[in-house]
């Protein structure tokens, strides 16, 4: 039984980096969870969702709306009972943390 709970949320949870991979900082064309902002996603037991991210900077112009970008398009997920979103400042976002495509995308290889 316990396995078809983890098969659950692991499905929840690949839906939800799905629309997060579809939110942009319109400044960079590459998706946030390859620009490394997405720190930390949990799905728990009641299929609640919550993100720690980051922006590039603390300036950063989206850093009003980007957040609540995010938690909208995991909210619409029809699975997700809630979706939460926090901004965190640490670790400080750094470009080491791309991923190979953003670094691609950006040039950078």
């Amino acid at each position: 039984m316990e396995d078809k709970k983890e098969d659950k949320n692991s499905e929840l949870h690949d839906k939800v980096l799905s629309a997060i991979q579809t939110c942009y900082d319109p400044e960079i064309p590459v998706n946030i969870y390859e620009l490394g902002l997405i720190y930390e996603v949990n799905i728990d037991d009641e299929n609640n969702a919550e993100v720690l991210m980051t922006l590039t900077s603390p300036a950063c112009p989206v850093a009003g709306t980007l957040p609540g970008e995010v938690e909208q398009k995991i909210q619409n997920i029809p699975e997700v009972n809630k979706a939460k979103v926090e901004l965190v400042w640490e670790p400080q976002w750094i470009p080491d943390m791309m991923s190979e495509v953003a670094r691609y995308e950006l040039g950078m290889m």
